[in-house]
């Protein structure tokens, strides 16, 4: 028996693949594109067969019913109803891997459904997964069902944790989904794995005197997140469209093809890095660099529903711009203006551009820190005004008239913002280029928010 983690960073998720020793193998909550785990199969000479759920995911599109389609069957919680062919397990419930035994336990509290998994060779425990249940140094959120859910679901958190977790050993490997960087995850550490023993010195779960005390904690920690976490649990529910390994291509767009799909409401996404936005670009164009990232700010800022077209750099991942829309539900991408600015600019049509600024210049007007706001309590630029990037467009009038330099850590989220801004009509808006980072390296002088 062997564990292989698959990270995915841009959403801060881990789905593991593992090897039962018997020429089969069993994935954990794997994402929708299911290339990497058919490749490691191939390379490993393994046949997959088993894609196991712990709960209906909020932030990604489940790649269990594209793996069922290579011949996997769907493990999950008998409670997530799925509209599809699939094994439903309940609290208890044991499935024999071949020498190796699949032990669910209800452990509601992120999900209403949710099951941790116990992997148990010859009678022993020797790996849990924990989906969303234990995180090394948080758990995972409760607030995606419904505000009314939100403490009720804590509380089962911290029951489950303490209670159905109690009799394990300290040396047990846990194997969480969520994880740093995740949007489910709460108060976790940079630590992808964890032991169970070492989430009990540490662990808010754990260190919480009673129930009361955790929830009031937990709650009082639950910070923003995307808009497109309150339909993926639908979506997962019924099945999304399958694809297989062979992703679709963008399509290329003449000028004349982009502007017709800009006329009939596409949305227009620049993914070039940031810098080259700022340069020059097209009137309503909003900024999302291709990144690890990418598709967090796409759900989070882009109507799912209107088809998208994208402006890139030569040298840019097309693939990749594709599968992460997907794993998102992102479907209509409409394709690319061929050529990119080059083409546009080749044909005379007009562009924009945002003043870039470095640590070292004066500020114009009013500092804009768009950070999340655990970001912004550790530290800011004194003056500044405090909006998260995915609450800019409603906060958008509220803010102070004049000239506004907006900052993130870095800089790819401020132009984002920088974009949104200027769509509103605002004018005279500057990037810090490379963000508070560079600030704080060069000025040393913050603020505490």
């Amino acid at each position: 028996m062997n564990i292989v983690p698959l990270v995915d960073e841009g959403l801060g998720n881990s789905s593991y693949f593992v090897s039962l020793g018997d020429g089969r193998a069993l994935v954990v909550d794997p994402s929708r594109d299911p290339s990497p785990y058919l490749d490691l199969a191939r390379r490993l000479e393994l046949r997959i067969a088993f894609a196991l759920e712990t709960h209906l995911h909020a932030d990604f599109i489940s790649g269990s019913r594209e793996l069922a389609a290579q011949g996997a069957t769907i493990l999950a919680p008998r409670a997530s109803q799925l509209a599809m062919p699939y094994q439903g397990l309940a609290d208890g419930a044991e499935v024999d891997l071949g020498g190796l035994t699949l032990q669910a336990l209800a452990t509601p509290g992120h999900a209403p459904e949710h099951l941790a998994y116990l992997l148990i060779d010859d009678a022993r425990p020797v790996a849990l997964f924990s989906g969303g249940a234990l995180l090394p140094g948080g758990a995972a959120r409760t607030d995606l069902i419904s505000a009314a859910q939100t403490e009720p679901l804590a509380r089962d958190l911290y029951r489950s944790v303490r209670q159905r977790l109690n009799a394990l050993p300290d040396s047990l490997p846990l194997f969480p989904t969520h994880g740093a960087g995740s949007f489910c995850s709460t108060a976790a550490d940079g630590r992808r794995t964890t032991t169970l023993g070492r989430e009990r010195e540490a662990n808010p779960l754990f260190a919480a005197v009673d129930e009361d005390a955790f929830a009031r904690t937990f709650l009082a920690g639950l910070g923003s997140y995307p808009s497109y976490f309150l339909r993926l649990r639908s979506i997962n529910r019924r099945g999304s469209r399958l694809y297989g390994s062979t992703l679709p291509e963008l399509r290329p767009l003449s000028v004349e093809e982009f502007r017709k799909q800009l006329a009939t409401g596409a949305t227009l996404i620049d993914a070039r890095p940031f810098p080259d936005f700022a340069g020059g670009h097209i009137d309503g164009a909003l900024a999302i660099g291709l990144r690890p990232a990418f598709a967090s700010w796409l759900g989070w800022l882009v109507p799912e529903n209107r088809p998208i077209v994208f402006v890139l750099g030569p040298d840019q991942d097309r693939r990749d711009i594709v599968r992460q829309s997907l794993k998102i539900g992102y479907e209509n991408l409409a394709g690319e203006l061929e050529g990119g600015m080059s083409v546009w600019r080749a044909a005379g049509l007009p562009e924009s551009t945002i003043e870039l600024r470095g640590a070292d210049d004066e500020l114009q007007g009013t500092p804009l820190d768009v950070r999340q706001a655990s970001e912004w309590a550790l530290g800011d630029i004194p003056g500044a005004r405090h909006v998260e990037l995915g609450s800019l467009t409603r906060a958008a009038a509220t803010l102070p008239p004049g000239p506004l330099t907006i900052y993130c850590r870095h800089g790819d989220r401020s132009m984002t913002a920088a974009s949104l801004l200027e769509a509103e009509g605002r004018r005279n808006l500057a990037v810090l280029e490379g963000g508070f980072e560079a600030w704080t390296n060069r000025r040393g002088s913050i603020a505490v928010g």
